[in-house]
């Protein structure tokens, strides 16, 4: 390829990068976050999650708002939990964890990654008010979308 190709190749590059950068970060956390389902009811209690971490799931998971939930499902008594279910749950837990571990730091990696590919890209003089545009709009583009 000639260098005007690759001048127009790269550029595209980062206008598209920075577009889809805090979509691609806002999943990387939310996906690591559920990577130990941290967004579901946990615990021995079966305590709720803080509500940022049940919202991000709920958008991760059906790209939908968080819905405030109604009095009559808070109260709904669980149904006990098979001991044989729950060893065999937890024995698949223990087996996972080290894919969950790596899986969490793939999402730190892509964080970081996005984050310091949005600075080099917001760094250059050259296409700085374009790619501001980008990234703004690659955040409320989303966010528009939600139901």
């Amino acid at each position: 390829m000639n260098a005007r190709t690759m001048r127009k190749l790269r550029q595209l590059h980062l206008y598209i990068g920075v577009f889809f950068a805090p979509a691609i970060l806002f999943f990387a956390i939310s996906g690591g976050l559920q990577t130990f389902r941290l967004q579901q009811a946990s615990g021995w209690d079966g305590a709720p999650p803080p509500q940022w971490m049940a919202w991000m799931g709920k958008v991760h998971i059906d790209q939908a708002k968080l819905q405030p939930a109604g009095k009559a499902e808070a109260s709904k008594p669980k149904p006990p939990v098979d001991p044989v279910v729950a060893a065999e749950r937890a024995a698949r837990q223990k087996a996972a964890l080290p894919m969950k571990i790596f899986t969490v730091a793939l999402a730190i990696a892509l964080s970081l990654s996005v984050l310091l590919g949005a600075g080099i890209a917001l760094g250059m003089r050259s296409t700085r008010r374009v790619a501001t545009l980008m990234l703004i709009a690659g955040a409320v583009v989303p966010i528009l979308l939600l139901r």
